[in-house]
């Protein structure tokens, strides 16, 4: 399944989601620039496990060590990888900023890719693979999402074979399909994981993220009675 857009309208311009869009479009046009050493930058600037795990071991912590929670976020692996994640966050995270505000919805934005980060070092702490790609804290998006738009309608595109159909579905449908699929992937990636097999996606991320946005979404949210047309926080 595939989103296309919702129903929700917005009643102000979605300003920090559009530049968070840009901000990931600009870094993968950066990351593209460095040819070959694009894997080199992702090793330094991804968020390695295992590194962290070292780094939190030593006597001395460094608050260097948490940089690549933030910057990893911004990073992605192919322009498949960036696409899909932007999509997703310009379908559903201009209806979340707009019952938070601007200021209150980066923040949660990023709180949410920490959760994120963090489910995925718990799944698997010694993980050598750089984690990169906005998809945890788009994860918090759409648990937010779920919560305050359950009976928006979304227009799907479903391939089947040589098929395919427009369907609109539910949003309470949509995500909580979408949170059970990541659900299952994790627990198979968790059970390869102690058969010593690496995974490429970090699944735990994407749940960890939900999770984030869910409990989150309580301390951000504004009253859906303001009607203000002015700028706000």
């Amino acid at each position: 399944m595939f989103p296309l857009k919702d129903d929700v309208p917005s009643r102000h311009f979605p300003v920090v989601n559009l530049w968070l869009i840009i901000v990931n479009i600009l870094c993968f046009v950066y990351q593209l620039s460095l040819g070959q050493e694009m894997e080199t930058f992702i090793v330094a600037h991804g968020f390695v496990p295992v590194r962290f795990a070292a780094e939190q071991a030593g006597s001395v912590i460094s608050l260097s060590g948490y940089t690549p929670i933030f910057s990893a976020m911004f990073l992605h692996g192919s322009l498949f990888h960036v696409f899909s994640n932007l999509w997703m966050l310009w379908i559903f995270g201009d209806n979340v900023e707009d019952r938070m505000g601007h200021g209150r919805y980066l923040l949660f934005y990023l709180l949410c890719g920490v959760g994120a980060t963090l489910a995925q070092f718990w799944a698997n702490p010694h993980s050598q693979v750089p984690m990169i790609g906005a998809s945890g804290a788009i994860s918090g998006v759409l648990g937010a999402y779920f919560l305050l738009y359950p009976r928006a309608r979304i227009l799907t595109f479903i391939p089947i074979f040589i098929l395919f159909y427009l369907v609109e579905i539910p949003a309470y449908f949509f995500i909580g399909f979408w949170f059970l699929m990541q659900f299952l992937q994790g627990a198979a990636q968790q059970i390869a994981v102690g058969k010593g097999i690496e995974g490429g996606v970090a699944w735990w991320a994407h749940v960890g993220g939900f999770v984030a946005g869910v409990l989150l979404l309580y301390f951000f949210k504004r009253s859906s009675g303001d009607k203000s047309g002015q700028v706000w926080l």
